[in-house]
């Protein structure tokens, strides 16, 4: 039979004194902060003046008195949730409030309070004034910078106009040339001209793309051609006859040079004299820039396309002017971004998309930069969130991701779900004790406001079917008072309180009303609590139950 109160108090203080016994199991609370703590302790001073003003030998009031202070609980299998809880203001996801970056008369503003507005709606339109001659002045300085930029770097990469064959180079690498400087000679030898003297008489019966028969002196060998151009003017041939130049184009096979000559028939007319055959095309490129040549990439012989750079121009004074022409347009697309963005900035758009919940500036005012304050306040409404501020002895169970439950007192009766968003690690210390803010996210909110207080508790744990206990009827050193024989009487109220003894617990998981019991008890065991209302118990002493938290 276990011993009395007493005894047993007795036993288990003399057992801890001499480092015997049971170690006492751990409390395993979900932390609420220094609540449960302070809670733990006033239930110790409870238990303390029971014992001294009731249970001792001889105490006052006797069992009788006694019975009414007490009230029994069995231990029962349950299903608890874990939680945290905090309380918070509601805001909305996000919020805006739209500001005028420059002065001048509001040209439009077609929105209204209530709407809805997506993300890069126009909110206002402002008069630009002179903004937009200032972009475009900054347009042409860009301009002019770049065609400044465009003609020094050509000027120290001369190249080719048309194509053709390199007949000579006329510089050689490392060379000072400066503008007008001769680089190269370039032939378009893929074709050739004729020029041959036909009779004046016979030259007006021809026409510019009739075909003619070209014949090579010495081998006589026959070539097709077409009539370029054919001159108005009379020139005295040979033996004083008149004579007109025809021009005629032919393909060079590949052996037709400036020395060869030939002859001609057009139609039936036949020329009055030979010719030599020229370049289709001839140029001559000259540098546009001083410089050093730094390389060569052509030789005598070379074909180039048109555009083919021909050699490199560079030193110190063409570098330095480069780059100065660089520094130049650098700084006219500067200017114009910054034209740009000044113009830009009188045509106010949505940042966000949500509601617009206020509009404080209509078509026909006029912003200020300066003094104008907020234009338009617009709230994204898609969510709410609130945060709360977490103790640091709980804030290791909290994790983005969590379902959050809420209410709040302007919607009684109502129980709304969310989930942890934002856990943050920016904590904040007062006194001693550091709390850190949670930010929770509600997105199916009812008739909740932004604005509104709510209460939150972020489930960390549901355990379903444990046998617990109400924290109540645990001591702060993990005891409970187990009924004894004769404690009850057949109703089940409390008769005699002192047919208990102190039964040893193991503790676990716990809510603000219900706690763990993983060993010590079996279902259906009854146990004794102190009515939370107990009165005066004696020279001016009260007993304070502790309740979960």
């Amino acid at each position: 039979m276990e011993a009395p109160v007493e005894e047993k108090v007795q036993q288990v203080s003399e057992q801890q004194q001499e480092g015997k016994g049971p170690k006492r199991p751990r409390l395993h609370l979900p932390k609420k902060g220094k609540k449960w703590g302070k809670r733990l302790v006033l239930v110790a001073v409870a238990a303390g003046a029971l014992y001294w003003f009731f249970l001792r030998p001889g105490g006052e009031g006797g069992a009788n008195a006694l019975a009414g202070q007490y009230q029994a609980s069995q231990a029962q299998y349950r299903d608890l949730t874990v939680s945290v809880s905090g309380t918070g203001t509601l805001t909305a996801a996000e919020s805006y409030q739209v500001k005028a970056l420059v002065s001048g008369d509001i040209l439009e503003a077609p929105f209204e309070v209530g709407d809805r507005i997506e993300k890069g709606d126009l909110l206002y339109r402002v008069d630009a004034g002179d903004a937009e001659t200032t972009l475009e002045q900054a347009q042409l300085s860009v301009r002019q910078a770049q065609l400044s930029y465009n003609e020094i770097a050509q000027g120290l990469k001369p190249s080719a106009s048309a194509a053709g064959v390199v007949q000579k180079v006329l510089v050689g690498k490392g060379e000072l040339v400066s503008p007008g400087t001769p680089i190269a000679e370039i032939s378009d030898t893929s074709t050739m001209t004729l020029t041959l003297p036909f009779q004046s008489a016979d030259a007006t019966q021809i026409s510019p793309g009739q075909s003619a028969s070209v014949t090579l002196a010495g081998t006589l060998e026959t070539l097709n051609g077409t009539v370029e151009s054919v001159s108005s003017a009379d020139l005295v041939g040979t033996g004083g006859a008149l004579v007109r130049s025809v021009k005629i184009r032919v393909q060079n096979p590949g052996a037709l040079t400036d020395a060869t000559s030939a002859t001609a028939v057009v139609g039936q007319f036949a020329c009055a004299g030979s010719g030599t055959f020229e370049p289709n095309a001839r140029q001559t490129v000259t540098a546009q820039a001083s410089g050093e040549v730094t390389d060569l990439r052509v030789t005598a012989g070379s074909k180039v396309s048109a555009g083919d750079v021909l050699v490199t121009l560079g030193g110190t004074a063409a570098q330095n002017s480069l780059e100065n022409a660089a520094i130049t347009l650098e700084n006219a697309q500067l200017s114009l971004q910054r034209a740009q963005e000044a113009l830009d900035n009188y045509t106010i758009t949505a940042p966000i998309s949500g509601t617009v919940i206020e509009k404080n500036f209509k078509a026909g005012d006029k912003v200020d930069s300066m003094d104008s304050g907020s234009m338009a306040v617009l709230y994204d409404l898609s969510s709410l969130e609130v945060q709360v501020n977490v103790s640091e002895l709980n804030i290791g169970q909290v994790q983005p991701g969590q379902e959050v439950e809420i209410t709040a007192e302007a919607v009684p009766g109502e129980v709304f779900h969310g989930v942890v968003e934002r856990v943050s690690i920016n904590g904040t210390t007062t006194n001693g004790f550091t709390t850190y803010p949670v930010t929770i996210r509600l997105e199916e909110y009812g008739t909740l406001n932004p604005g509104m207080n709510v209460s939150t508790d972020i489930i960390i744990e549901r355990a379903e079917h444990v046998l617990s206990l109400p924290v109540e009827a645990v001591s702060s050193d993990s005891t409970v008072l187990l009924a004894g024989d004769g404690a009850l009487a057949p109703d089940g109220t409390v008769a005699d309180p002192t047919k208990t003894t102190l039964q040893g617990v193991t503790l676990g998981r716990g809510n603000q009303q219900y706690i763990e019991i993983t060993g010590g008890l079996n279902e259906g065991d009854t146990v004794l609590v102190l009515n939370q209302a107990t009165g005066s118990m004696g020279a001016g002493t009260s007993v304070v139950v502790a309740a979960g938290g």
